[in-house]
């Protein structure tokens, strides 16, 4: 049964089911005239209408790829949106192929949708083609040059290259756009951040970095330990680098280098 809660969250309103109780004398018969009377018609109430996007959208919220997949198929497919979603579906589920025919069906329906171009990328990234991720990050970023996620992810794909100054860079940008752009964790809408890498310790000591540079002591205090939890070795480099500086004398910083964290 589907409750009231979430009907009315799809836009639908519940009736009102009214339960009369016995008459325990004859009815009136100047009520029963008066009831006969028709009633002055009042206006129409519009009707939410669900469309197929919107079915998706639910099945893409509760995580269900293929149902949403399907409700996207009943959708215009010559809107960039929807195509873009379905890639999504599909990457979501792992299949990356069809992921990449949806991401390219986007960009033929709207070569401006900067969101699909991204994700074409990270399907790139995830099949360790870094040189053409890149290529599509600054691709979309020609279009949308404020966008936080994709210069996270294109510092991702720098990094991924070993190119740690450029990475180190377009985070910094990313983090000047959105001071919470490496915190968000939702894999809902319509453009994906890549956030997995390989050299885990490395990614997040220059995390612990920019964090320290921004003052953010809270969030380079946490990645330094998620660095050291990691494996990294070159702990010199949180009393030598500059970006440091303003966290040498807090406690917790100094606890952090005198313990030896289980390496995970």
């Amino acid at each position: 049964m589907v409750s009231k809660h979430w009907l009315a969250a799809l836009g639908f309103t519940t009736a009102q089911v009214l339960l009369a109780a016995p008459q325990q004398t004859p009815p009136d018969p100047s009520s029963l005239l008066a009831s006969a009377t028709p009633a002055t018609p009042g206006p129409d109430k519009p009707q939410a209408v669900v469309t197929p996007e919107m079915h998706g959208d639910i099945f893409m919220a509760r995580k269900m790829f293929r149902e949403a997949v399907e409700a996207y198929s009943e959708g215009p497919q010559n809107s960039a949106v929807i195509l873009n979603k379905t890639g999504i579906a599909y990457h979501q589920m792992m299949e990356l192929g069809l992921a990449k025919r949806y991401y390219e069906k986007a960009y033929r329906a709207d070569p401006h949708y900067a969101e699909a171009i991204n994700n074409l990328g990270t399907v790139f990234y995830a099949q360790k083609n870094y040189r053409r991720a890149v290529s599509q990050y600054l691709k979309a970023l020609r279009i949308t040059p404020s966008s936080a996620s994709i210069y996270s992810n294109l510092g991702t794909g720098y990094f991924a290259r070993k190119d740690y100054k450029r990475a180190s860079e377009a985070w910094q940008h990313a983090l000047a756009l959105d001071p919470d752009v490496f915190e968000t964790r939702s894999t809902r809408g319509v453009l994906l951040q890549e956030k997995s890498v390989e050299e885990r310790a490395k990614f997040h000591y220059y995390m612990a970095k920019m964090y320290a540079k921004q003052g953010a002591n809270d969030r380079a205090l946490l990645y330094m330990r998620k660095a050291l939890e990691e494996g990294f070795k070159e702990r010199d480099k949180f009393q030598k680098e500059p970006e440091f500086a303003g966290l040498r004398e807090l406690p917790e910083f100094k606890e952090l280098l005198t313990l030896e964290p289980r390496v995970l």
